[in-house]
């Protein structure tokens, strides 16, 4: 009887999931938080996304094509179209053209296309765009339009953001808190801040959204979340006229857009659901350090980026048993 069995090389189970759908089906899930950022900032969150992405592309189309001089260019996968939206969710609806380009000419150039394109980067690089434009250009990128400024750009009337707020009560003038807005409207995004990251609610739709297509797991959004609320917790425990409350941490600054979108990167991230939280552990935690003893109000891309780091140690720790492994007692 002639043997009917074929083998073939791994993996044998197949699905639809692929790089293209992940990466689109991602930004399907930012639509609810750009609709905020038009409502709110108008005007300048279109201007500021539009070039990020713009750029994004271009510089990953151009690099691909007469630098690394390869054949097959990447730019229809989603991935640059990704990058920029994140970069431009990281920004201030204000910011001139000129810096959106350096910044996006930075995380595809350097942070991504540098180390050979996607899979192959070991930092995010949107945040990694973002954190060199925040060092190079503290004033621009630290400038903060007022909200619902719909026809204004760059010459929008600024704001202190919740997070400079709570720096200044950490340095000793506990009134600040005071001016902080409602905890509504820190769910609802009615708060100055970068274009994406101000509106909790829509954040958690996107959230909601890619758990339901199994996009993402909920290990690191989840694990970052709950230390962030219980580290900072303690410290509102100890001194509530200092430290802030948990939850004004968890609706204000990038957290919800960088633990929903920024730290669950698949690159970036570990491969295991144990190194995921403690990927999450570490980020919430070194993110409420920043916070509240750091030179900047907000930490959440330093932690994201110094985890980026760690990912390969936690992945060298934290592997699965093999299929068929014989445990030594």
């Amino acid at each position: 009887m002639a043997n009917k069995l074929t083998l073939s090389l791994s993996p044998h189970v197949h699905n639809n999931d692929s790089i293209q759908n992940n990466m689109y089906g991602v930004l399907i899930a930012l639509i609810p938080a750009f609709l905020v950022s038009l409502f709110v900032f108008g005007l300048g969150a279109l201007i500021v996304t539009l070039t990020s992405v713009a750029a994004c592309v271009f510089f990953e189309w151009a690099i691909t094509k007469y630098i690394l001089r390869r054949e097959k260019n990447t730019i229809l996968d989603g991935s640059a179209i990704l990058t920029g939206v994140l970069l431009g969710f990281n920004l201030p609806s204000n910011l001139p053209i000129w810096l959106i380009i350096l910044g996006a000419l930075f995380a595809i150039g350097v942070a991504k296309m540098s180390f050979g394109g996607l899979g192959c980067n070991i930092l995010n690089p949107a945040l990694a765009g973002r954190v060199f434009l925040l060092i190079s250009y503290p004033v621009q990128m630290t400038t903060w339009p007022k909200i619902q400024q719909f026809t204004s750009y760059v010459d929008a009337e600024t704001a202190a953001t919740p997070l400079a707020l709570m720096k200044q009560a950490v340095k000793g003038d506990t009134s600040a808190l005071n001016e902080l807005p409602s905890s509504l409207d820190l769910f609802l995004g009615m708060n100055p801040g970068s274009i994406g990251e101000i509106s909790a609610v829509a954040l958690l739709l996107g959230l909601a959204y890619m758990l339901w297509k199994k996009i993402i797991t909920w290990h690191i959004p989840v694990s970052i979340i709950a230390t962030v609320f219980v580290v900072a917790g303690l410290f509102h425990l100890y001194d509530p006229y200092t430290f802030a409350a948990p939850q004004v941490h968890l609706f204000t600054g990038g957290l919800m857009l960088g633990a929903i979108f920024m730290a669950t990167d698949y690159v970036t991230s570990p491969m295991t659901h144990k190194g995921m939280v403690i990927y999450g552990i570490g980020i919430g935690f070194l993110t409420i350090i920043i916070r509240l003893f750091g030179a900047y109000p907000e930490g959440m891309s330093f932690a994201i980026l110094i985890m980026n780091v760690f990912t390969p140690l936690i992945n060298t720790y934290c592997k699965p048993k093999r299929f068929g492994e014989v445990v030594k007692k």
